[in-house]
């Protein structure tokens, strides 16, 4: 059995498809399917289901992708420690988040990793916290910063920091700065029209609780994904939105917008954030590095 093959396996297996499976291996889809092939010949199994759709493992494979990701993993930590003797950390890392919070973290982390771990990879991708729990445990991703998270099977989770949350909308004419928002109860926001993401996004769900602890629900306006395309219907008059403030900030013209705090329980509205990682898969070293250097730059920034 060659590192190579199970490799290639464990991604079709993770990815569901070879298509995909190739894309992200960078290699051809014949040469995968090849190698693969030859795999389930040397153990005269075989490892995956192929139809219209992709490709399943079967029960054969199921097993062998469980012992694939343990020994892929060592092989990982093997490198890592021998790169530790040259006087580095190396490696690939995998990080997951949330849209909002990338336009924070992303450019301050990546500067981050590369000073302190300048013989490793980092790879970030934005995805809705659901998305990103599945891509946690089928082995896409090392860690991910999830929303309003407070236990879910397979993944071990440990509190990050919260973001306030703020009723967005179109800035008056004439008006170039809100000199004292006006704070605004989240029990009154529910008569306003709301341009919201569609579920599962997990603002979307908070918001949807923390009102229905209330008693009452949200106005939907609109509904529509992507923080730009939220902040330019509010610009263009659609309605209100519920975004943080660095949300806003980072856009394009956060200028055309005021925000208003939202008080809910006798509080201001938070949403809280959670690192994730994998409760099957220990963490490497570079993982274990990167995830401190994450949780500074949160504390420093969120």
């Amino acid at each position: 059995m060659e590192l190579k093959q199970l490799e290639y396996f464990v991604r079709v297996a993770e990815l569901g498809s070879f298509t995909r499976a190739a894309a992200a291996l960078n290699t051809t889809q014949p040469m995968l399917s090849r190698q693969v092939r030859m795999l389930e010949v040397e153990l005269h199994q075989t490892l995956l289901t192929r139809n219209g759709r992709g490709a399943a493992p079967t029960e054969a494979g199921q097993l062998l992708l469980e012992h694939g990701r343990g020994i892929l993993h060592q092989v990982e930590r093997a490198r890592e420690d021998l790169a530790r003797v040259r006087g580095g950390l190396a490696g690939r890392v995998a990080l997951g988040l949330p849209p909002s919070v990338a336009r924070v973290l992303a450019v301050p982390l990546t500067r981050a990793f590369r000073l302190h771990l300048p013989q490793a990879q980092l790879s970030i991708s934005e995805g809705l916290s659901t998305a990103m729990q599945e891509a946690l445990s089928a082995g896409r991703l090392d860690t991910a910063v999830l929303y309003n998270t407070v236990s879910v099977p397979g993944l071990e989770l440990s509190p990050l920091s919260s973001e306030e949350l703020l009723l967005v909308q179109p800035r008056a004419p004439g008006l170039t700065e809100d000199p004292s928002p006006c704070p605004v109860a989240l029990q009154d926001i529910a008569a306003l029209p709301l341009v919201i993401p569609s579920r599962p996004n997990a603002i979307r769900m908070f918001v949807e609780s923390e009102m229905a602890a209330l008693g009452c629900r949200p106005t939907i306006g609109l509904e529509i994904d992507g923080i730009s395309a939220i902040l330019d219907l509010v610009d263009d008059g659609a309605g209100c939105a519920i975004l943080s403030r660095n949300a806003v900030a980072r856009s394009t013209r956060p200028s055309a917008f005021t925000m208003r705090p939202i008080t809910a329980r006798g509080g201001p509205l938070r949403i809280g954030l959670s690192l994730a990682v994998s409760a099957s898969r220990p963490t490497t070293l570079t993982q274990q590095a990167t995830l401190a250097l994450l949780k500074n730059t949160a504390l420093a920034l969120l």
